[in-house]
């Protein structure tokens, strides 16, 4: 029989988290902005206004644009030399290139769907690029999004942003600065696996002597594997990707990592993984600023070649409408995971990001039936036991 494992992860396993695992989603982080309605009407956002101890909030409007800029930076950060600056120019250039290589691959395995693109931009500075692929020959539906934001939080977003160093500290408004790309593969195959991957680079721009959190900076993010089937040489090629992109910086990285991704996506109330895990990281501040964004830029170009030949072998196998079945259910624990536990949805609600944005990671189909329970020894069991008791691929 399936048997838990002996502990689950603690809300303390993880250094603190600014979460946009699937967005951070204030002011539209990663996976921002789905297609916007065809009347293009505007979309609005909620806002923390720093002019009020009680923290009054205003609404501010979310601008369509009509072609994408060269930079989303203000005028100040492409002219600093200020070396945190550079670093925000490299970090956008690099995210941007990362989008179109990950696009043109999406596009050239699904053999004819082009992805849907909406450029829009923010009255407080930045901006983003959502790209959503629906109903293609391989994918059900497919987001690859970039963005680059200035904003203000406030502090209970502060707070869910970063619990462990909070406790008892209400800051007031904090304003930051950050810019990231995030996306998630959903492809019609129920033998392909579903595949999530998010970078970024985070900064919050109050000084010292200012009232609101000290001036602090890391990177986050991940890429992870959540198949309905098992297929060992994927996930073993996929795993053996992420530890040689990992052990070109650090060959700690990739054991402390792979534990910190199969302890974040859990989901408590089914004592399971979402998946068969991959890497994850945030709070990461505590190296050299120019290594950490090398090694963001590593993992992000590792995506295509640890992703594309796995669907490439999986995504024309037949299938029948139980393996299809079975694939609904899984993508189920990714909707409840996403829903119930992903810091960046939680972030996002509590700053008012737009729930189209906020929820663009999820499936277009899913399913949930009562009490279902795989045979054991199947084929489903094997995956469902895989993801009960987190295993070492490599």
């Amino acid at each position: 029989m399936l048997t838990p494992a002996l502990t689950a992860p603690s809300s303390s396993s993880c250094p603190a988290v600014l979460p946009f695992s699937h967005s951070l989603r204030t002011l539209s982080f990663p996976l921002v902005v789905a297609r916007l309605p065809t009347s293009r009407r505007p979309q609005f956002r909620i806002q923390a206004s720093s002019s009020s101890s009680s923290q009054s909030r205003m609404i501010e409007q979310e601008i369509p644009a009509a072609e994408r800029p060269p930079t989303f930076l203000r005028e100040v950060d492409e002219d600093s030399s200020n070396s945190s600056d550079s670093v925000r120019a490299r970090f956008e250039k690099m995210i941007r290139e990362a989008q179109d290589s990950v696009c043109s691959a999406i596009e050239a395995a699904d053999g004819g769907a082009k992805f849907k693109e909406d450029v829009w931009s923010r009255p407080g500075g930045g901006g983003g690029i959502s790209r959503v692929l629906q109903d293609g020959a391989v994918w059900e539906k497919a987001g690859v999004n970039v963005s680059v934001v200035y904003g203000v939080m406030p502090p209970e977003a502060y707070r869910a942003a970063n619990p462990s160093q909070n406790g008892n500290i209400k800051p007031g408004p904090v304003p930051f600065f950050a810019a990231g790309i995030s996306s998630v593969l959903h492809p019609k195959n129920p033998f392909a696996p579903t595949l999530h991957f998010n970078y970024r680079y985070f900064e919050t721009d109050a000084p010292k002597d200012a009232p609101g959190a000290p001036r602090q900076w890391w990177f986050g993010g991940g890429t992870d594997l959540t198949p309905a089937y098992i297929f060992e040489e994927d996930v073993k090629h996929f795993h053996q990707v992420q530890k040689d992109t990992c052990d070109k910086f650090n060959s700690d990285f990739y054991p402390r990592f792979k534990k910190w991704c199969d302890d974040y996506f859990y989901i408590k109330h089914r004592g399971e993984r979402r998946g068969l895990g991959g890497i994850f990281f945030d709070d990461l501040n505590a190296y050299d600023q120019d290594m950490l964004l090398s090694f963001a830029t590593e993992c992000a170009n590792s995506v295509i070649p640890a992703y594309i030949p796995i669907i490439e072998k999986r995504k024309d196998m037949p299938f029948t409408d139980k393996h299809k079945a079975w694939q609904q259910l899984r993508r189920g624990r990714y909707v409840e995971f996403n829903l119930v536990y992903d810091r960046g949805t939680t972030f996002g609600l509590k700053t008012g990001g737009r729930i189209e944005s906020i929820l663009v990671s999820l499936p277009l189909t899913a399913r949930w039936e009562y009490d279902h329970q795989p045979e054991e020894g199947s084929e489903e069991w094997k995956l469902l036991d895989a993801c009960i008791n987190p295993k070492e691929w490599l």
